[in-house]
């Protein structure tokens, strides 16, 4: 099956959608527990590393935490998705924040007791990791289920700006200055985060698990794997999507993996100036949530996620030739500025083009080839940097982003974008 070929999938997949009265009241749901669960993901990504950063000065020791976030994307992403197709998404994603508090409750007990070390943070965030996994693969799968296709666009942009908002602005602020006053009071403020999250999730209306066909034969786990990586690797345009958003990613990786390091020594920031850098992402990420509807609309879904691309390798280009607070931090605004362009885009093309019963796969089977990229972006940032140093690796994956320009442009052709559009158009047109 081609970019082209998908009037079939698009039609199963809003077979399935959601009562449309129940959109509004769930797209609310959907917005505050992200924004809730978000903003203690924005504390604890802080909090964590400046808490390694206090225990080693090795760059591959710190990284070491990221690393341990990262990796369960590429361990279990693809066992994860086939859960998530076989059981209730919303209770998923309940367990997965019920992992979260015993992560977070650790550390903080941990601290209470004589203090954390690097192995205990290595765990707290393999933990994480895993969490991490079967929150968003469940959430990405329950957006369909939840709001009618008419309002797919605004939900995901508004989660979107929500998680931006949280994560890389309010998040990371807030973390740095809640670790100026002290661990404890950090990872007590991620505590309540995940409480608040499971309760805010109790909230959303509807089913949320796959109705099978009771004709169609049981697959095995192994089976079910395989047919989600077939059907991403079989969309053409989907699988340039995944791989293309690999190689920025791994940008992404290298950029959050070194700049606790480089900030809090060659910059000469605090904990609370870094929380500050970091949170330049998020602004930009919020300014791409309020211009993305109007972006798609001058200029084209086309030409505004191939923006991402040079604003990705502007926020780790800038750090390769200068430390100057405000040169990085105005790249690094760009870079949250393309990531919201890109996202929101993607996610709404794939609810069209993705059929619910393999939406769990589809997500993992997706996010393997991309955020599974970050642990192995992370490890190489690391052993670059202990090697050639901070500023040169920056450099290396600046360069590296010049590898999608030409797939992408050959791939997702103008004709591609109008036949596309006329898919997401039949989509909102579809009763519900």
């Amino acid at each position: 099956m081609d970019g082209l070929d998908w009037r079939k999938k698009a039609k199963e997949a809003t077979a399935t959608g959601p009562v449309g009265d129940r959109s509004g009241h769930n797209t609310w749901v959907l917005v505050v527990f992200t924004t809730v669960t978000n903003l203690a993901d924005g504390i604890t990504k802080v909090a964590l590393p400046l808490i390694a950063t206090s225990l080693t000065s090795s760059p591959a020791l710190v990284s070491g935490v990221l690393l341990s976030l990262t990796l369960p994307w590429l361990l279990i992403a693809l066992p994860v998705g086939v859960l998530v197709d076989r059981v209730n998404r919303r209770s998923l994603i309940a367990l997965a924040n019920c992992a979260r508090l015993v992560a977070v409750v650790g550390l903080l007990t941990a601290h209470g007791l004589g203090g954390i070390t690097l192995p205990m943070l290595y765990g707290a965030g393999a933990l994480l990791g895993v969490a991490e996994v079967v929150a968003l693969t469940s959430a990405s799968a329950i957006v369909p289920d939840a709001v009618a296709p008419a309002g797919r666009e605004r939900v995901n942009t508004w989660m979107t700006a929500a998680e931006t908002l949280a994560n890389e602005f309010a998040g990371p602020a807030v973390g740095g200055l809640l670790m100026a006053v002290g661990a404890a009071v950090a990872l007590g403020a991620t505590t309540v985060g995940y409480v608040l999250g499971i309760a805010v999730l109790g909230l959303l209306f509807g089913r949320f698990r796959v109705e099978r066909d009771p004709g169609r034969p049981e697959l095995t786990v192994r089976q079910q794997v395989v047919e989600g990586i077939v059907f991403l690797w079989r969309q053409r345009l989907l699988r340039l999507l995944s791989l293309t958003v690999a190689v920025l990613i791994t940008c992404w990786s290298a950029w959050l993996a070194l700049m606790p390091l480089v900030a809090t020594t060659s910059m000469g920031l605090s904990a609370g100036g870094y929380g500050l850098l970091v949170s330049s992402l998020g602004v930009g990420g919020l300014a791409g949530a309020l211009l993305v509807s109007t972006a798609n609309r001058f200029f084209g879904r086309r030409k505004v996620m191939f923006a991402n691309v040079f604003f990705t390798c502007s926020m780790v280009a800038v750090p390769a030739v200068t430390t100057h607070v405000w040169a990085v931090g105005c790249a690094a605004f760009l870079g949250g500025l393309g990531g919201t362009l890109w996202t929101v885009n993607a996610r709404t093309i794939s609810q069209v083009l993705v059929h619910q019963e393999m939406m769990g796969r589809w997500s993992a089977a997706n996010r393997l080839f991309s955020w599974g990229s970050i642990p192995l972006g992370t490890a190489l940032a690391g052993a670059l940097a202990q090697g050639i140093g901070p500023k040169a690796t920056f450099g290396v994956f600046a360069v590296a982003t010049a590898v999608v320009i030409v797939p992408f442009l050959r791939i997702f052709t103008p004709d591609v974008l109008k036949d596309l559009e006329t898919r997401l158009e039949e989509a909102v047109a579809t009763p519900v």
